[in-house]
């Protein structure tokens, strides 16, 4: 049989193995292989420019070739480790940049490689965290916390701009707004008499609104004899101009509101004439001539005219109270005599003047310039002023002249007739110049140790206490310093420094830091009560009155000073959950509360605190006299002079 071919899957043998033969590669073959070599010199070009290593070494860091991820800055400040400043990760990239090794090291030994660099990366940031970047980011929230803060500021003051444009005319007023120190200490104090106001407001919004007043411990309203028997909102029209000149645009918007559409007087009761007109006349008045809304002076005028028929006297001396239903007025039943009280009657000028300048009525102020001219008349025993008339024949009642309860504003308001008129009322000056040399001369008196004080004379013999009503006096000496005759300033200045300081010690000498009704210089005690009846207080304001008064006249930071005193003391025993509220006893470190915040609290109390740590421009004296409840009031010559009021008269 014959050989058969031999094929390529043919083997030999050699020893009995089989070996394979050589054999020639087809052109196909050969076409296949180099494809193969081609696509494998491809990628291993490609891979100098992808993979990390031989990217950095053909193209460079940063370079324009390099578009697949960010590089961080060559040699990065330590901010460059902040996550938030930049569009990469500092772990992420120190870790890859140190762990992209060849494809040839094996994945475990890549990973742990990779978590060990992570570690170290993380222990560096750690460290920077702890100073450096803490103290960067924390101060980038300051910052960032400022900018919301000016814009949150930015955003209110348009709002208070839209909020005063409320019925609004120009009224030429100035100094109504600002007035902020420029010392922080002195912002901060004033931030928190601002802090007060409002919790004081939001209290008596929450449990009181549209009564007399607020009781903060039973948490409703209040309303005292004073204002008859109907909800009056006296603490609304008290506390209104206070809220406008701190600048709690949406309290003061809310109050305004609440005026317009349900202040009516419409009590059944008798209601004080005094009272009335200081508080509510005096609040609206000052409301106008801040803001120009006409509805504050309709309102004013409304009552006032309501008030007119306690003026139908013999003498046109007025009745204490009237009854705006009936139109008739009567005395208190505890009043001597039946008579009226110099506080009460001699007390209505500013207002009543200035609502005839307002509206072209001379009734008003015909009115109270017929009670002047009756007791100007009249002859003073030992030059002094009792505080009891009868409003029918005319004549004095017994022989007792005070500087505090029953007497003070009338005083007040013969120097203050005088200042708004432009200092052209000199038959006003006149009268206070000569009052104070007699009380100079018959009531003011020296404690043993120095202390200097005012009191009360009763037939012929002066009573050793002071009120604490009457210590609104020291700074009314210091305002009367200007106009007076030559031989008088210097007293002037002296009495108001020594009064206020006597007042001062009555405050500090207490447990509490708060001052009592009245205090005595009897024996071993000074500036001190001695009768139960006599320890209360309750949120006067008289004291922080003179501490304003001298500190704007003398600068002396102590005034300052007394008066964060008491700020201070008025938080911590008078401040109570639902708002404000008087004490029985300032010389109990415990003391039990009254229950009433008064509405003098918010128009006088808290506006001269905030006044005396405003600057000075804030309120000029020069600008503005304050009526009896610190309802400040045009000085002829700053607005009235101007006449800016003309086009309103009715």
């Amino acid at each position: 049989m014959a050989a058969a071919p031999l094929l390529p899957t043919h083997r030999r043998y050699v020893n009995g193995v089989p070996v394979p033969q050589r054999q020639t590669l087809r052109m196909s073959e050969k076409f296949m292989v180099l494809l193969i070599v081609a696509a494998f010199l491809f990628v291993l070009v490609g891979a100098m420019f992808f993979l990390p290593e031989f990217r950095e070494k053909v193209v460079g860091p940063g370079e324009p070739g390099d578009i697949f991820r960010p590089q961080p800055p060559a040699s990065p400040p330590v901010e460059g480790l902040k996550f938030h400043q930049h569009d990469f990760d500092p772990v992420e990239n120190v870790a890859r940049d140190v762990v992209d090794s060849p494809k040839s090291r094996g994945k475990q030994e890549l990973e742990i490689e990779q978590e060990k660099v992570l570690q170290e990366a993380r222990q560096v940031l750690n460290k920077f965290g702890d100073d450096d970047v803490k103290n960067d980011i924390k101060q980038d929230k300051a910052k960032l916390q400022l900018q919301r803060e000016e814009e949150e500021k930015r955003k209110q003051e348009e709002k208070n701009k839209e909020l005063l444009e409320v019925n609004r005319v120009d009224t030429g007023a100035v100094g109504v707004s600002g007035g902020e120190p420029t010392d922080q200490d002195t912002k901060m104090k004033r931030d928190k008499i601002k802090e007060m106001m409002k919790f004081a407001w939001d209290n008596y919004v929450q449990y009181a609104w549209g009564q007399n007043e607020l009781k903060p411990i039973s948490k409703r309203g209040h309303s005292a004899s004073i204002f008859g028997n109907s909800a009056m909102g006296a603490t609304i029209v008290d506390g209104l101009d206070t809220l406008y000149l701190m600048g709690l645009m949406d309290e003061y918007k809310k109050g305004r509101d609440w005026i317009a559409t349900n202040l009516k007087m419409e009590a059944t009761a008798d209601i004080s004439v005094f009272e009335v007109t200081i508080r509510f006349v005096g609040g609206l008045l000052a409301a106008f001539a801040m803001t120009g809304d006409q509805m504050f002076k309709d309102k004013a005028v409304m009552i006032a005219d309501k008030l007119l028929p306690a003026f139908n006297t013999p003498t046109g001396i007025p009745w204490a109270l009237v009854n705006t239903k009936r139109g008739n007025g009567r005395n208190w039943g505890w009043a001597s005599g039946g008579s009226s009280l110099l506080a009460e009657y001699g007390t209505l000028h500013l207002e009543f003047a200035y609502l005839t300048e307002l509206t072209g009525n001379s009734v008003y102020l015909d009115k109270v310039k017929r009670v002047r001219e009756v007791i100007s008349e009249l002859d003073k025993p030992d030059g002094l002023y009792p505080i009891y008339i009868n409003p029918k024949t005319g004549k004095w009642g017994q022989n007792h002249a005070s500087l505090g309860a029953m007497g003070d504003s009338f005083y007040e308001y013969l120097l203050k007739s005088w200042i708004m008129s432009g200092k052209i009322d000199n038959n006003a000056r006149r009268m206070y110049d000569q009052a104070m040399t007699a009380i100079d001369k018959m009531m003011v008196q020296k404690s043993a140790s120095g202390l200097t004080y005012v009191g009360d004379y009763k037939n012929k013999r002066v009573e050793k206490k002071m009120d604490h009503l009457s210590c609104f006096s020291g700074g009314m000496f210091m305002l009367g310093v200007e106009g007076a005759p030559e031989e008088l300033k210097n007293r002037y200045k002296e009495l108001g420094t020594e009064i206020t300081n006597t007042c001062h010690e009555s405050y500090i000498r207490s447990a509490t830091r708060l001052g009592p009704e009245a205090f005595r210089f009897e024996g071993n005690v000074e500036a001190m009560s001695i009768r139960q009846n006599e320890k209360y207080y309750i949120l006067r304001p008289e004291v922080i009155e003179s501490y304003f008064y001298m500190w704007r006249f003398t600068k002396d930071p102590k005034y300052r000073d007394w008066g964060w005193d008491a700020a201070q003391a008025l938080e911590k025993y008078c401040r109570t959950p639902g708002g404000f509220t008087g004490i029985r006893d300032v010389y109990n470190p415990n003391p039990a509360q009254d229950d009433v915040q008064q509405s003098f609290f918010l128009a006088e109390t808290l506006k001269y605190l905030y006044l005396l740590f405003s600057e000075d421009t804030l309120v000029p004296l020069d600008s503005w006299v304050f009526n009896t409840e610190a309802h400040p009031l045009p000085v002829k010559t700053s607005i009235g002079a101007k006449d800016s009021h003309a086009n309103d008269r009715r």
